[in-house]
C-alpha cells in the first residue's frame, strides 16, 4: 500500500488550480479584440472659429506736442473729456510772442518806408539820366538800393508771418475729435517741443482699430481659400471681440486690411479690425482677443485625435475591409484646435478611426 504526504497532495492541488486558471484567462485573452471608435465621414459646411490675441487703439491717436516754448498759462480740458477738432486745449504764455510780433509789424512798416524812399529815388534818377544830369552809375546805384530795400522788405514781412505763427501756437487745439488723455504738465510748467511726453494725447475713439497678428501659414490659408487676398477681406464674415474681462463686446468688427509685409523677425503679418464705439466702451491702449470664423462650404471636418503627425505629414486610418488603412490628407492651415478641415485624402462615406488613432497600426483588424 502506498502512502502519500498530506503536504504533497496539498501541493499538487494548488498547482494545479494556477495552471487550470492560467489556461482560462489565455482562453479569454485569446477572444478579446481591441475596439476603436470609428466614425464615417460627411460633406456639410463648417465654420471654425481661430482666437488671436490683440491690442486696441483709437482711429486717430495723436500726441500733442507744442510747437513753441513757454509756461502753460491755462489748461482747458480735463482727462477723458470728449473734444471737437479746433477746440482749444491749453495755453501758452503769450507775452513774449506778442511783443515779438510788434517788433515784426514795425520792421515791416520800417521796411516798407525805406523801399518807398529808395524807389523815389531810383525814379528820380532815372529822369535825371534821361537828361544827361547823372550818370550811368548813380542810376545803378539807385537801382540796386531800391532792389535791396524791396527785399529787405519782404524778409519783414516773413518774420511777421512767422511772428503771427509763434502766437498762434500759444494757443494749442486739438487737431481731430476724439478724447482727451492724461495731462502730466500743470499750470506753470515749462513746455517745449522737445518734451519727452507729449503734453496729451487725443484719441479718436468714434471707431476703434484692432490690431492682431497672423502666421504666414493662415495667412496662406485665407489666400487659397478665398482665391486672393481682396476677396477674403470682401468675404469673410464679420469678428468678435473678448475683452479682458472675458465679456463678449455687444458690437462685431470687420477686418479692414491685412499686412502685405511679413515681419522677419516674427514670421507674422498684422492685420486690422474696425469695431464701431458708440458707447465709449473701448479705450485706446486696452488688450482683448479677437475670434475670427472661418466658413467652408461643402467640406470634410474630422476630430484632431483621428490623425497623426508625422513631421509635416498628416495621416488618418480609413477602414477597408475591416482592417487599418494609413492614408495621407492635406487639411486646411486654419483650425480651432479641436478639428481639422480637410482638402484632399478622404471623400464623403469614408470611414475612419475617430479617436486614438496613434495607437493603430497597419493592417490592424477593426471590424
Amino acid at each position: 500500500m502506498i502512502t502519500v504526504n498530506k503536504k504533497w497532495l496539498r501541493l499538487i492541488g494548488i498547482v494545479g488550480c494556477t495552471v487550470w486558471m492560467a489556461s482560462c484567462k489565455q482562453a479569454t485573452d485569446a477572444g478579446v479584440k481591441p475596439s476603436f471608435a470609428i466614425m464615417e465621414v460627411k460633406a456639410a459646411d463648417k465654420e471654425l472659429s481661430t482666437s488671436y490675441s490683440a491690442t486696441i487703439r483709437g482711429r486717430q491717436d495723436i500726441d500733442i506736442y507744442p510747437q513753441v516754448s513757454g509756461t502753460i498759462e491755462k489748461l482747458c480740458v480735463t482727462e477723458g473729456q470728449t473734444v471737437r477738432r479746433g477746440q482749444l486745449l491749453f495755453v501758452i504764455d503769450q507775452i513774449p510772442y506778442r511783443a515779438a510780433l510788434k517788433t515784426a509789424v514795425a520792421n515791416v512798416e520800417a521796411a516798407r518806408a525805406a523801399m518807398a524812399t529808395a524807389e523815389l529815388t531810383y525814379n528820380s534818377n532815372k529822369e535825371l539820366y534821361a537828361q544827361k544830369v547823372v550818370s550811368e552809375f548813380s542810376l545803378k546805384t539807385a537801382e540796386n538800393t531800391y532792389l535791396t530795400a524791396k527785399a529787405q522788405l519782404t524778409q519783414a514781412e516773413a518774420q511777421e508771418v512767422n511772428a503771427r505763427n509763434n502766437l498762434s501756437y500759444t494757443e494749442v487745439k486739438s487737431p481731430s475729435d476724439g478724447v482727451v488723455g492724461a495731462l502730466p504738465y500743470r499750470v506753470g510748467a515749462l513746455v517745449g517741443a522737445n518734451l519727452p511726453y507729449p503734453l496729451t494725447t487725443v484719441s479718436d475713439n468714434s471707431d476703434m482699430y484692432v490690431y492682431f497678428s497672423m502666421t504666414e501659414n493662415q495667412l496662406l490659408a485665407l489666400t487659397r481659400q478665398y482665391g486672393s487676398m481682396d476677396e477674403a477681406l470682401k468675404n469673410m464674415p464679420e469678428v468678435e471681440l473678448i475683452l479682458n474681462d472675458n465679456s463678449v463686446y455687444n458690437k462685431k468688427g470687420v477686418i479692414e486690411s491685412i499686412s502685405g509685409v511679413i515681419d522677419r523677425q516674427t514670421g507674422t503679418v498684422m492685420a486690422r479690425v474696425v469695431f464701431p464705439n458708440e458707447s465709449r466702451l473701448l479705450h485706446s491702449g486696452a488688450s482683448g482677443t479677437v475670434v475670427v470664423p472661418n466658413i467652408y462650404k461643402d467640406c470634410i471636418a474630422i476630430p484632431q485625435g483621428a490623425t497623426v503627425q508625422m513631421q509635416d505629414k498628416v495621416v488618418v486610418y480609413k477602414v477597408v475591409d475591416g482592417k487599418a488603412v494609413s492614408t495621407l490628407i492635406t487639411v486646411a492651415g486654419i483650425n480651432d484646435g479641436r478639428e481639422y478641415v480637410v482638402l484632399s485624402g478622404l471623400q464623403s462615406g469614408d470611414e475612419i478611426i475617430s479617436e486614438g488613432a496613434g495607437l493603430v497600426r497597419e493592417g490592424t483588424q477593426v471590424k
